[in-house]
């Protein structure tokens, strides 16, 4: 099965499509939609996505808004805040006016073991079980020490807690509910002389709600890679010296998603360009899935490489991007389950000494100790700062065998997303489409990050950093939402056959011209996203809920269909 990329224009937005700076509904002047919502859409798109209301933290960069969840039953709405080390629980019965009702505090919960959660630990994720069963996974306040599994009810009740492993990143549920999966990333300290190995922790979970006892967890660790049979593809290459497990303690989970059967977790390990394949049964890691490399020279997979060129400049160029996805989600066509990831990238930086990125016009710097560029890898005008001078690459990656000098460029990330089989074979690939259809809506502020108004000022970097990524069905017809973490905004696709994924519509919820630490600049960072079936929703359509770690704002979209 060969990936399937296409130019932007055969994807559905055509030469005529709708480019607007307020084209959508007007939306009340609740907290942070702003007035005029900045759209594109394809000139079919089958339905449209409208911000109506927000919550605002007032809290600005400080991660105050991150993962969301939804309960139907009670229609409340869950919203990570690791800057409180806490979660905040709205109160959506006027979903055009979102209110807190309470907060789930993490500190201070007393364990199954008989310990005591301390202050300064973080929430990191949060997901409700149907019956209102909340489950929050807490990082420590010493990061690199086991983490907790904290249990509340819908009440704001606190049930309990288990111990899990190493900062735990993410949570997520088993459609039968019966079972809890964490990815405990286990990043090393900032002095890079403790490294907690990357697990996986399995959960069983009570049938009432209650929190489970330490008995009821398992952990799938990654020793079967030690011995020599890692993937080829699957990146390890640092450690500390003389440390036992140096694979396990490389290997980084990221974010879970879990297949309708209830017997598989699939988990980005993003750093190391990988999904793991968790047997749920066993607590085991069945497999390591190696993810290989995007190439940015082929027509429709190009990049914008430079932050210094004063232009919009999509290109095809001779360097390699690693997916290295953050968030991933999965969904079932034809009783095949299929992967969905957010092609973000990460580098493994800021650990000690350790910095993996580099700029390209750097490689054979003396003073950095880099090994060049090989002959005819690169022209001398290509490592001008205004080409490919400033992209930040690998110092990891594409080494001669002789490891001499760089016969490979490998970027990070793949400014897009992907759709995948649950072997690690690509299905689809969104190609240059996200930066295309930015510089369309917003070619005044393209490839702008997210703490500031700026233009082109990531495009040396991961670009609009694709990272959160929800799926759901409307009308009979399958969707994906990705989340655009520095530029801003929600991307729409149809994924209902994997084999030809079609651009939908574009919707940043942000005002570049205000302020970016004031309520009028609208949505900034979007974290987390959660789908809401028009079932469960109090507007009696479906919703789209998105957690912002910048404006700290967590922000509801109404889904309508389009004749």
């Amino acid at each position: 099965m060969s990936p399937v990329t296409r130019p932007l224009a055969r994807r559905g937005l055509a030469a005529g499509a709708a480019v607007a700076l307020g084209a959508v509904v007007a939306a009340p002047a609740y907290a942070a939609v702003v007035d005029t919502p900045i759209t594109l859409s394809a000139d079919d798109a089958a339905l449209a996505l409208t911000p109506i209301g927000s919550y605002e933290t007032g809290v600005f960069d400080e991660s105050a808004a991150e993962i969301v969840a939804y309960h139907p039953k009670s229609k409340l709405l869950y919203s990570v805040d690791a800057n409180a080390g806490a979660v905040n629980v709205l109160k959506v019965s006027d979903a055009r006016a979102p209110r807190l009702k309470d907060t789930l505090t993490v500190a201070g919960i007393v364990d199954a073991q008989g310990d005591t959660i301390p202050e300064g630990s973080e929430a990191n994720s949060v997901a409700v079980r149907e019956d209102g069963l909340v489950v929050v996974a807490v990082e420590s306040a010493t990061k690199t020490d086991d983490g907790w599994l904290a249990f509340f009810d819908t009440k704001g009740r606190t049930l309990g807690a288990v111990r899990v492993g190493a900062q735990p990143d993410m949570v997520a549920l088993t459609p039968d509910g019966g079972t809890a999966v964490t990815a405990n990333e286990g990043e090393p300290n900032d002095a890079y002389d403790v490294d907690p190995e990357g697990s996986i922790s399995v959960v069983t979970l009570p049938a009432t709600v209650a929190a489970p006892a330490q008995s009821a967890v398992a952990t799938a660790d990654f020793h079967a890679f030690e011995d020599g049979s890692l993937p080829d593809g699957v990146r390890v290459f640092m450690g500390i010296d003389g440390i036992d497990h140096p694979v396990s303690r490389n290997l980084e989970p990221e974010y879970v998603t879990i297949d309708a059967a209830s017997s598989t977790a699939y988990v980005s390990v993003q750093e190391a360009n990988a999904i793991a394949v968790v047997d749920l049964a066993t607590a085991t890691v069945a497999d390591l899935l190696p993810l290989g490399a995007k190439d940015h020279s082929l027509a429709g997979s190009g990049i914008d490489p430079s932050n210094r060129d004063d232009a919009i400049a999509i290109q095809q160029v001779p360097v390699q991007g690693f997916y290295m996805p953050d968030a991933i989600a999965s969904y079932t066509v034809g009783g095949e389950t299929f992967l969905v990831t957010a092609n973000e990238g990460d580098s493994r930086d800021d650990f000690g000494d350790v910095e993996e990125g580099v700029r390209i016009k750097d490689l054979g710097d003396e003073d950095e100790s880099l090994a060049p560029l090989c002959e005819g890898v690169l022209t001398d005008e290509q490592l001008e700062d205004e080409v490919l001078g400033r992209l930040k690459v690998s110092r990891a990656s594409g080494l001669s065998e002789d490891g001499t000098c760089y016969e490979e460029l490998y970027s990070f990330g793949a400014r897009s997303f992907s759709i995948w089989t649950t072997a690690g074979e690509l299905v689809f690939d969104s190609g240059d489409d996200f930066e295309q259809i930015t510089a369309a809506a917003i070619p005044t502020f393209f490839n702008s990050t997210n703490d500031e108004s700026a233009f082109d000022d990531r495009s040396d970097d991961k670009g609009p950093e694709p990272e959160g990524v929800a799926i759901g069905e409307v009308d009979g017809a399958t969707y994906a939402f990705i989340g655009l973490e520095r530029v801003g905004g929600i991307m729409v696709y149809d994924i209902t056959d994997p084999q030809d994924a079609t651009f939908v519509t574009y919707v940043n919820n942000r005002d570049f011209a205000a302020d970016p630490e004031s309520a009028a600049a609208g949505d900034l960072g979007p974290e987390g996203l959660a789908f809401v079936p028009a079932e469960d929703s109090r507007t009696k359509q479906p919703m789209l809920i998105v957690g912002n770690e910048v404006s700290g704002t967590t922000t509801l979209f109404d889904i309508a269909s389009v004749e």
